[in-house]
């Protein structure tokens, strides 16, 4: 792919980097992609981009100017056909994208979480590249630090890469461009010069992660999110977004944790977060917030702590833990703790069934242990819902029918919902390094982007197992889903009518429902079309109290 315009003008990658805003006032436009989503995926996730939100607080908090283009958030509704047939669009195309970018832009800062985004990402920065030849592009996120030679080199419109923490880096970069210094003095950024990759040390840590202001959402189109009931979580309600800490101390072999945010996991102060909790609830009319932590609950103290000081706060709000936690901290002196303080949905993350398997991906857990958390979850009165991922190297179809027996035994002690995907090697994985060491890992092209996907989507599976086909572990993935739902519903045959007036009011009490309500809205449906959520009138969501 060619840079269509800035090499031609003489202005190209070097040339952006050092003539942008120099020695004038930065303004900085912040852009989320639009999503890509399998038609046949059980999940819409437009969640408000919380990592933007704080990239955006700590440039307005130096000075910079700042805009947002949120091209899911502008239109969350709008869903329009793809190139490929087996995707959908959610979001502004790429022309309204570059038509918001204001005229006093000296850069671009693009967004791309999860490398499944990367072809839309691509030709976003594409068409940004296309309608400012001038102006410097620079990505940041998962996928972007997971992989950010081959960014550079897929997309030469791209002109820079902000790796880990991106606060402090982007901030840096642009100020060093404003002020004529060598961007190589930057950490924690990557870039290409004359051709070559070069990659600065990576930034320290944020420690004091109180000391990040909090994110300004004032800029983004949060209401949308909010009044339509979109989030993370489960129930169409009005959903914050929010993080208790940064970081994972475990260090799992299909996950790109360790390469992003190093082993460290750093907790804000328990007040901070009730304090930005209080805050929303004035500001927004919240009613519930989604922790989107990769690991919320670590240290027991801290939690006991926080669900002692909300509970003495009265907010009266509901909180979920979607993104997965562990369950070393979550026993029965803890629980209780969690549904008295608003509690209503926990996500535990086994990944898989089999202790063999649990050993080989270097996922510290003891399934016994987690077994006996969920009960006591479950009798604590949580909506529980587990998550596990199959086809690693190495499955064996036996250590499959593990997870199979595994699933029906949560569903007999009461868990409301299960997962099951199938392993996909993500950039900056230690997985993904070992099949491409082994030469078993194709190119980065869109078939293997498109894999991606298939974490959601039941309808395809790829095995990396050498022991199973891909057919056999779509027939597993199936088999599992079944043996967990058959006996739920066994358990708890009311729960079909349950699932049916939950959709239908937008009252989500479990994950299922929200991810039936999905299909429905995504496919457009007349049951979608009169639902609740789909018009204003009673039962509509509280608006906004925002300015």
């Amino acid at each position: 792919m060619a840079d269509p315009q800035g090499e031609s003008q003489g202005a190209g990658r070097n040339g952006r980097l050092r003539r942008a805003a120099a020695g004038g006032r930065l303004h900085v436009t912040l852009i989320k992609p639009p999503l890509r989503v399998p038609k046949s995926a059980f999940a819409t996730n437009r969640c408000p981009p919380i990592g933007l939100a704080y990239v955006a607080a700590v440039l307005l908090e130096r000075g910079i100017g700042v805009s947002v283009v949120d091209a899911v958030g502008e239109a969350p509704r709008r869903i329009a056909p793809t190139d490929d047939a087996h995707f959908v669009r959610v979001g502004l195309s790429d022309e309204e994208i570059a038509g918001r970018i204001p005229p006093e832009a000296t850069a671009l800062g693009v967004s791309c979480m999860f490398s499944e985004e990367w072809p839309f990402t691509r030709r976003v920065i594409e068409s940004l590249r296309r309608a400012r030849p001038t102006l410097p592009i620079i990505a940041g996120g998962e996928h972007i630090n997971a992989a950010p030679e081959f960014s550079l080199r897929d997309c030469p419109a791209l002109d820079a890469c902000v790796l880990g923490e991106g606060e402090e880096s982007f901030a840096q970069l642009l100020e060093a461009v404003r002020d004529g210094r060598p961007v190589g003095e930057v950490a924690g950024i990557a870039y290409l010069e004359d051709g070559q990759f070069q990659r600065t040390p990576p930034r320290v840590r944020i420690r004091d992660v109180d000391s990040i202001p909090r994110p300004a959402w004032h800029l983004f189109p949060l209401a949308n999110y909010l009044d339509n009931g979109f989030g993370f979580g489960i129930g169409r309600v009005r959903s914050y977004p929010i993080l208790a800490s940064r970081g994972c101390p475990f260090e799992c072999t299909f996950c790109s944790n360790p390469e992003m945010w190093t082993t460290r996991w750093y907790a804000r102060d328990p007040d901070a977060v009730l304090d930005e909790m209080g805050w929303a609830i004035e500001t927004y009319g919240v009613e519930n917030f989604d922790f989107y932590d990769l690991t919320a609950i670590v240290r027991k103290d801290w939690i006991r702590e926080f669900c002692r000081k909300l509970i003495a706060r009265g907010y009266g709000v509901g909180w979920q833990l979607p993104s997965g936690t562990r369950s070393e901290a979550l026993t029965d002196d803890v629980l209780p703790l969690l549904r008295d303080s608003g509690c209503r949905y926990l996500v535990y993350a086994p990944e898989s069934g089999s202790p063999s398997v649990l050993k080989r991906i270097k996922k510290k857990v003891s399934l016994d242990r987690m077994k006996a958390s969920m009960r006591q979850a479950v009798a604590a009165g949580l909506t529980v819902k587990v998550s596990f991922v199959i086809g690693f190297p190495g499955d064996t179809r036996d250590e499959l029918w593990e997870t199979v027996r595994f699933c029906s035994e949560l569903a007999g002690i009461g868990v409301s919902d299960v997962s099951v995907g199938p392993f996909c090697p993500y950039p900056g994985s230690a997985l993904f390094a070992e099949l491409q060491g082994e030469g078993r890992l194709g190119a980065m092209d869109e078939a293997y982007f498109g894999m991606l996907t298939m974490y959601s989507d039941l309808s395809r599976s790829t095995s990396w197992s050498v022991h199973v086909s891909n057919r056999q572990l779509l027939l597993f993935r199936h088999l599992a889903m079944a043996a967990f739902y058959g006996r739920a519903f066994a358990r708890r045959p009311w729960r079909l009518l349950s699932m049916a007036r939950n959709v239908y009011t937008g009252r989500h009490k479990s994950r299922l429902d929200r991810a039936v309500a999905d299909l429905l809205d995504r496919w457009g449906s007349v049951l979608a079309g009169l639902a609740p959520w789909r018009r204003r009138g009673a039962g509509t969501p509280r608006p906004s109290r925002a300015a």
